[in-house]
């Protein structure tokens, strides 16, 4: 079972598109609900965490990790607070650009890469940085599969980045989170 938390309009093919109301990160009997006695193979959530404080988030880490199977993975992406661009930095702050009808007036924090990656690793996940901006506001890019997950606001996706001429608009700290596969020995 591959699932979309917080899918909005986001349909995948082999996915299911959750709302919140069908999957809140912090409440547990939500992952029963939805998942009996199965485990997730992937969970994908594309700006969700910055909905959350960061201590909900790592809450949120830590609910997802208990209800992923071992092997699987999260790929989460959020806005990133390195990013050197003064226009997205005022719409993706804390409390958005202040309009209660844009998505970011819920916003509660904006991670950098070292505190989103930290979230995930606190909760026991192998984290691979897929990309993000460094303190210099460089960008890193790594390239990944969207078959395991397309992120819209990433270099590839999203239509305010030019690859080839190296202008970025729109960019998200992106992860993959990984639950290692662990093989107990015999006694």
């Amino acid at each position: 079972m591959k699932i979309i938390i917080g899918a909005g309009r986001t349909a995948l093919d082999g996915w299911i598109s959750t709302q919140e109301d069908e999957l809140n990160l912090l409440c547990r009997a939500d992952f029963e609900r939805l998942l009996g006695a199965e485990k997730a193979e992937a969970f994908l959530a594309e700006h969700v965490w910055e909905h959350m404080t960061l201590d909900e988030g790592r809450e949120a880490a830590k609910n997802c990790f208990d209800y992923l199977s071992e092997g699987g993975y999260l790929r989460a992406a959020v806005p990133d607070a390195n990013f050197r661009n003064e226009w997205y930095q005022n719409i993706v702050k804390v409390g958005g650009n202040g309009d209660p009808n844009h998505p970011a007036y819920t916003h509660r924090i904006v991670y950098d890469f070292r505190t989103f990656r930290s979230v995930f690793e606190e909760a026991g996940f192998e984290v691979e940085l897929l990309e993000y901006c460094d303190e210099n506001g460089d960008f890193h890019y790594r390239h990944w599969n969207e078959a395991d997950g397309r992120i819209g606001r990433s270099l590839r996706f999203d239509t305010r980045n030019s690859w080839e001429e190296g202008k970025l608009g729109m960019v998200s700290v992106i992860v993959d989170a990984k639950k290692p596969k662990i093989i107990r020995a015999e006694e």
